[in-house]
């Protein structure tokens, strides 16, 4: 197996011809961190296995605030802004720094500013800075399963960032919203989803008057929020009396009614964005706002709960999140995500079972999700079944990076790289997110994808403006020979220990036309390192979890 010159057209069949060999697990330890984090390393590993995993775990489930490296990176961060129209405007393309990513509501409504009449890289530029702190934060940041969490919440609670709308707001929705309550309460979590301007305007509930209510929000708070698509009974009920427990005010599942008496409860919840509404104006701060004009305040029954007319500003709203926030679907349909995205695509009934009744029991905690991540995550069935999923593209990219210590300069480059796989960085169109799914990630198109991603990412090519790597600082020193060098990044990259065979793989690809005990010349280490590295990325040992 001969090192060759376009590793981006050969990975393929390379990668076809290591099928023969073994494909064990790793040790629990690296089961789990890879789960945990976004990429087990070497050094990780080795602090992990001798402190133990639950004394890991419980520090990861109370994160501390912003890690000095990552606040440094963080601040001699630059990103490109280009102008493709300029209308007049005196601006001219530079190298910024990220300037919105902390900034306050009132500053980046500026943004919007009809007046100002900013290009659409301006409008953008929000999104696009924080993309390049979820890179950074997920590559070096110590608090990794804060970072998992994250990740999984905004799919969760998906919005498409790319609209102007959202964008200049997004900054707030990842830092005051999903970061801020990763670990937190889920029903004060999902109050300040459905209060953000950008779930407002996503889902249109920022236009939503009586008569009629706008539906699109509330029929995705049931259907993807809260209880889940498994438990819509419409096709078996077209009354509300008629689902099990609903005249108890218990209903086992919810039918449209539910969905339109909600989207009643949800109207005059709007941004306040200088709307004109009939002789009044509302305010222009971007904030949450309450329009008592566009209330339904007429009665209203919710999953079997009577709501009387003419409530309390905000009454209506915050009974409906009550109600399907402390529903027991919600609970089974929360926690079976959990566990699709930490397990398995088919968990074991009895975990998602087991930390329902653990997130039903802490309703009123402020650490509910923490509670249930901890059960679920102390589970044998966390670390024992390793091989039931893939690292989605966000996680493969950023694993890459982490294996080997680079040092990246996160650009537009990298949400191109993962579109190619068919991750669309806070740009999913439909409410539902990324699927979660082996099968989605791993169709032809996506594997090629992967392939090129691999050969580009961990290229020592000056034309890798994203990550620069130095293979040969993390060789032991003295170390120059393809059979030790093999030997090292294997163990390095995967985890564990590979067969003979598998060894011998890589050792014939790494030492091209040489001899395996041959030393490699300091001037060329780097490249070849960088053919091997990709190649062992690619084998299903470093892509499942």
């Amino acid at each position: 197996m001969n090192s060759p010159r376009n590793l981006s057209t050969a990975l393929p069949s390379l990668v076809a011809s290591l099928k023969g060999y073994d494909v064990l697990p790793p040790s629990p330890v690296v089961v789990a961190l890879n789960r945990l984090t976004y990429g087990a390393t070497s050094e990780l590993t080795e602090q992990v296995t001798k402190r133990g995993i639950k004394d890991y775990l419980e520090e990861q489930l109370h994160p501390k605030g912003e890690d000095e490296r990552v606040a440094r990176k963080l601040s001699e961060a630059t990103l490109p802004i280009k102008y493709n129209d300029k209308d007049g405007n005196p601006l001219v393309d530079e190298v910024r720094a990220l300037r919105l990513i902390d900034a306050p509501l009132s500053e980046l409504w500026k943004l919007n500013d009809k007046e100002a009449n900013l290009p659409y890289a301006e409008k953008i530029r929000a999104l696009e800075e924080v993309r390049v702190a979820s890179w950074l934060r997920a590559t070096y940041s110590p608090w990794q399963l804060r970072e998992v969490m994250t990740e999984f919440w905004h799919n969760h609670f998906n919005v498409n960032a790319s609209d102007q709308k959202i964008s200049t707001v997004f900054p707030v929705y990842d830092r005051d919203v999903i970061r801020k309550n990763c670990f937190g309460n889920f029903r004060a979590f999902l109050e300040d989803v459905s209060k953000s301007a950008a779930m407002l305007y996503y889902l249109d509930n920022f236009t939503s008057k009586a008569s009629p209510a706008n539906e699109n929000y509330a029929r995705e708070l049931f259907e993807l929020h809260t209880l889940g698509s498994d438990f819509y009974f419409n096709n078996l009920y077209n009354r509300w009396r008629d689902v099990p427990g609903a005249t108890a005010g218990k209903p086992v599942g919810y039918i449209d009614e539910d969905v339109y008496e909600a989207a009643r409860a949800f109207t005059g919840w709007t941004v306040a964005d200088g709307a004109s509404s009939g002789n009044d104006k509302l305010p222009n701060t971007g904030e949450f706002y309450y329009y008592d004009g566009w209330h339904d305040n007429y009665q209203k029954r919710i999953l079997g709960n009577e709501i009387e007319p003419n409530q309390p500003a905000l009454s209506d709203g915050h009974l409906a999140l009550d109600l399907v926030a402390h529903h027991p679907a919600t609970a089974k349909h929360l926690c079976k995500k959990l566990c699709i995205r930490f397990i398995s695509d088919q968990p074991p009934p009895s975990v998602v079972e087991g930390a329902a009744n653990v997130w039903m029991q802490h309703q009123k905690s402020p650490d509910q999700i923490a509670q249930t991540l901890r059960y679920i995550l102390n589970t044998k069935a966390f670390a024992a079944t390793w091989g039931q999923k893939v690292k989605r593209p966000f996680h493969l990219m950023v694993s890459m990076l982490r294996a080997t210590q680079a040092e990246i300069t996160p650009n537009q480059g990298l949400t191109g790289q993962l579109s190619q796989m068919g991750y669309l960085h806070y740009n999913w169109q439909t409410p539902a997110g990324h699927p979660d799914t082996m099968d989605y990630w791993l169709s032809s198109n996506s594997m090629i994808a992967r392939w090129n991603v691999a050969s580009s990412l961990l290229s020592v090519s000056p034309n890798n403006r994203i990550a620069a790597h130095d293979f040969a600082r993390l060789v032991p020193p003295g170390m120059d020979k393809p059979q030790d060098l093999s030997r090292f990044w294997i163990e390095r990259v995967l985890q564990k220990k590979k067969t003979p065979d598998f060894e011998q793989a890589m050792i014939d690809f790494l030492r091209g036309e040489g001899k395996a005990d041959q030393p490699i010349p300091p001037d060329k280490l780097n490249n070849r390192l960088s053919g091997l590295i990709a190649l062992l990325t690619m084998t299903p040992d470093f892509q499942l979890i």
